[in-house]
């Protein structure tokens, strides 16, 4: 019908394996919950390559082309006890090892002569608090590190600067158990267990637009 609005849309991003892995937990979740309603808004799913400057350029054009209301953006922390909701994305390239395309920079910037650092624009006190309350062990984290996932994360952030009404953030998701089977003290989540967070984390993002976050103490000491 000419002039119809269609509803904006939820961008849901995942990595490829990398670093010699044969999955990543963030892939397979982006691709579980895509064509599904959240909220009422139809999710869109993009794995994206996990090649610096690749990654972002990938996800500008879906930006580009979809304007969605709520983006968020997965990738993998192995390692970690549970999903980490991240607060920060900081303006550094420092690569412990290579991204599937061979590079491995070394302190240098995302985007030259931006700014050093954005925050996310997700509910993180309050998302946290909901998955602790379904029994998912979460955590909110001050570091995003420093490989491709804190690239794209500052990418996007970037990107939207002058969109000030998309809700956007990155979430990092802990290994899958078929991913320590020879890692037997790792902590890992099953498949279904971090698709149903990730559900949850968008419907109470949603839920929490234009509310702010939970006020509750949080934070770290070291």
């Amino acid at each position: 019908m000419a002039g119809a609005r269609t509803t904006p849309s939820i961008l849901l991003t995942g990595f490829e394996p990398f670093g010699g892995e044969r999955l990543n937990p963030s892939a397979l979740v982006a691709q579980a919950l895509h064509g599904q309603h959240i909220g009422g808004r139809p999710v869109t799913s993009l794995v994206l390559p996990c090649v610096f400057g690749d990654a972002i350029a990938a996800l500008e054009q879906e930006l580009a082309a979809q304007r969605p209301a709520l983006v968020l953006c997965l990738g993998q922390a192995g390692g970690r006890e549970g999903v980490t909701v991240e607060r920060i994305a900081v303006n550094r390239d420092d690569a412990r090892i290579p991204d599937n395309a061979g590079a491995q920079p070394l302190d240098r910037a995302v985007l030259p002569g931006a700014p050093a650092a954005y925050f996310s624009r997700l509910p993180v006190k309050a998302l946290v608090a909901a998955l602790q309350a379904k029994d998912v062990p979460a955590a909110e984290s001050l570091s995003a590190g420093s490989f491709v996932c804190n690239h794209l994360f500052y990418g996007l952030m970037h990107a939207l600067r002058r969109r000030r009404s998309v809700q956007a953030g990155f979430v990092h998701l802990p290994w899958l158990p078929e991913q320590v089977a020879e890692r037997p003290r790792a902590f890992a989540l099953p498949l279904d267990t971090q698709v149903h967070a990730v559900q949850h984390l968008l419907a109470t993002a949603l839920q929490w637009r234009g509310r702010g976050d939970l006020q509750r103490v949080g934070g770290a000491l070291d």
